[in-house]
């Protein structure tokens, strides 16, 4: 089975790290000097992970185009939760690990839902 990296660029691997680790994501790979993996990755499962390099990395890789300032939105991030009460608990960890609210938590056309911003401005959308 082929493993999907889904890549996203950022500005400070720490801040990043912690805001995903609060989220209850784990980093996976070997540690760097700085103790974070390098690249920045977390496991979603076992065939799909979540990777973030650092802008100018990542400007490098995509042929030096630009990279999004985090103010443009191009790319949702969804997960499915179990429940409205899961999507509301996670919105609520979110928030105090400095995500945006862009979506507040309530019932959407397609189910209940919210949407975040990671402190890149990556939106995730969580439903449930």
């Amino acid at each position: 089975m082929t493993t999907i990296t889904i890549a996203l660029p950022t500005t400070d691997r720490m801040r990043t790290a912690a805001f995903y680790r609060a989220l209850g994501f784990e980093t996976s790979g070997e540690p760097a000097e700085d103790g974070l993996p390098e690249p920045l990755r977390f496991a979603l499962n076992e065939h799909t992970e979540l990777m973030f390099a650092p802008t100018g990395g990542f400007g490098w890789v995509i042929g030096n185009e630009p990279v999004s300032t985090g103010e443009a939105k191009e790319c949702v991030l969804g997960l499915a939760l179990g429940s409205p009460a899961e999507v509301d608990e996670f919105v609520e960890r979110a928030r105090q690990a400095g995500a945006g609210v862009l979506i507040e938590p309530g019932t959407q056309p397609w189910g209940y839902a919210a949407t975040i911003t990671d402190p890149d401005g990556h939106a995730l959308m969580a439903t449930g």
